[in-house]
C-alpha cells in the first residue's frame, strides 16, 4: 500500500471521478486536490509536470498524468 497518494482534479473531469471512484472502491485513502477551488493546486501541477492537465496523481514521489492511461501502472504500484 502507499504512504501517499494525492490527486488534482476539477469538477468537470471525468477521468478525475473514475480515478476517485477506483480508488474508493479499493479502500486506497487519498487526498483530493481541487485545482478549480485553489489556485495554488494548478500552480503545484504546472510545477510537477509543465502541464495544466487533470487528474494529476501523486503516489509518494511518482508522478502520473492522467488516470485510465497509467491504470496498469498505478495499480501494480498500489498493490
Amino acid at each position: 500500500m502507499t504512504e501517499q497518494l494525492r490527486i488534482y482534479t476539477i469538477p468537470t473531469c471525468s477521468d478525475c471521478t473514475y480515478a476517485k471512484r477506483y480508488f474508493n472502491e479499493h479502500q486506497i485513502p487519498f487526498t483530493e486536490l481541487n485545482c478549480e477551488e485553489n489556485e495554488f493546486y494548478a500552480r503545484e501541477v504546472w510545477d510537477l509536470t509543465g502541464k495544466q492537465i487533470v487528474p494529476t496523481i501523486v503516489i509518494n514521489d511518482k508522478v502520473f498524468v492522467g488516470f485510465a492511461e497509467n491504470l496498469k501502472e498505478i495499480s501494480e504500484l498500489l498493490n
